[in-house]
């Protein structure tokens, strides 16, 4: 998830300590930390409150930063976060990689993973 890197990303860019963040949205210093390390969620008004803090949208959080719209028929978009996006141009950068990838995704995220664990 997106999350957490996303929570102290931007913490860090306003300067902002695990416990002044958590006092600004009535929080513990100890639900940053979680939150930060995906071992916990945050509510619905937990997010509502990061978003206002930082003034972001709640979606930025969800991973929702582009709208990409196919062929350009309206009636057709999924959202993506700005990280998937990197991630596709840098496999781009590997026209062998990539195109293995497209042919067959699910068989190369399974031996990604394989190789990960």
């Amino acid at each position: 998830m997106l999350l957490g890197k996303r929570i102290k990303s931007l913490r860090k860019e306003k300067g902002l300590t695990q416990q002044e963040l958590g006092d600004l949205i009535n929080v513990t210093k100890v639900s940053i930390c979680c939150y930060e390390n995906e071992t916990r969620v945050p509510t619905l008004e937990t997010l509502i409150a990061l978003a206002k803090v930082f003034k972001v949208d709640i979606n930025y959080f969800l991973g929702n930063d582009y709208e990409i719209v196919a062929d350009g028929n309206s009636s057709y978009s999924i959202s993506v976060a700005k990280e998937e996006l990197e991630f596709i141009q840098e496999i781009r950068k590997y026209s062998s990689l990539y195109n293995r990838i497209i042919n067959d995704p699910k068989r190369c995220a399974e031996l990604i993973d394989m190789k990960m664990r």
